[in-house]
């Protein structure tokens, strides 16, 4: 009997129920169906929520902004004309008035839009399904104002727009249960970034060199405690 054999086996006795030879020192596992581990690290009121997120994303090199409804125009066109960007990109559904102030020409995602084509695209401006205070990452589903996935992952610069605290949870259980997992899903925490053999990063290899976040001011709830030891 091989070393895969002998972890194999272990595997299915242990998923048995412990028949058979004990799997290890500790004996057979036993699971009796509970979890019950932390599902939020400590209560934090929205705000609080909201500072974490902003810490997180900074902490991975993202570039975070906060502003209302009345300033997120003027912003937009800012952070557009400091990329210089001919054209950007422009979800289905994206509220007009999130745009009313840029220039760029706007490439609106349609199926007939090709990857090349994508590629010559400086900018996307699109909101999102929900952001994870905890771990600093904005998740997208496609939905209303996203658009398809790859619309976020070819051009080099994103910008991704949260509603706070609407749009914040605090934690991944939290986040897995508000979302629908029959819709596509992209989970980013921070620019697209990989380090080769020598440690020396490159960013936007997978995805957007700058990854931009507008914490778009609104209303929410607060964030509870988790219900068990963790």
């Amino acid at each position: 009997m091989n070393g895969r054999e002998v972890v194999l086996g272990r595997v299915r006795r242990a998923l048995a129920g412990g028949s058979g030879a004990s799997p290890g020192p500790d004996g057979p596992v036993a699971y009796d169906g509970v979890r019950d581990y932390l599902r939020v690290h400590g209560e934090r009121t929205p705000e609080e929520s909201v500072d974490l997120l902003a810490a997180r994303l900074t902490e991975y090199r993202a570039l975070v902004h906060r502003t209302d409804d009345e300033g997120l125009p003027e912003l937009l066109m800012r952070l557009l004309a400091e990329q210089g960007p001919d054209e950007m990109l422009v979800p289905p559904a994206l509220p007009p008035y999130w745009l009313s102030a840029a220039d760029p020409v706007r490439v609106h995602d349609r199926a007939a839009v090709t990857a090349r084509r994508l590629d010559r695209v400086g900018s996307v401006v699109t909101g999102c399904a929900l952001a994870i205070a905890e771990t600093g990452t904005i998740v997208l589903d496609g939905g209303p104002g996203q658009g398809r996935r790859r619309i976020t992952l070819i051009p080099d610069h994103h910008i991704c727009v949260v509603r706070v605290p609407d749009q914040v949870v605090c934690s991944v259980p939290q986040a897995i249960e508000r979302l629908d997992p029959r819709r596509p899903q992209t989970w980013i925490s921070g620019p697209s970034a990989t380090s080769d053999i020598e440690l020396d990063r490159v960013e936007g290899v997978h995805g957007p060199r700058t990854l931009e976040v507008v914490l778009l001011s609104g209303d929410g709830h607060a964030c509870a405690g988790g219900d068990g030891p963790g």
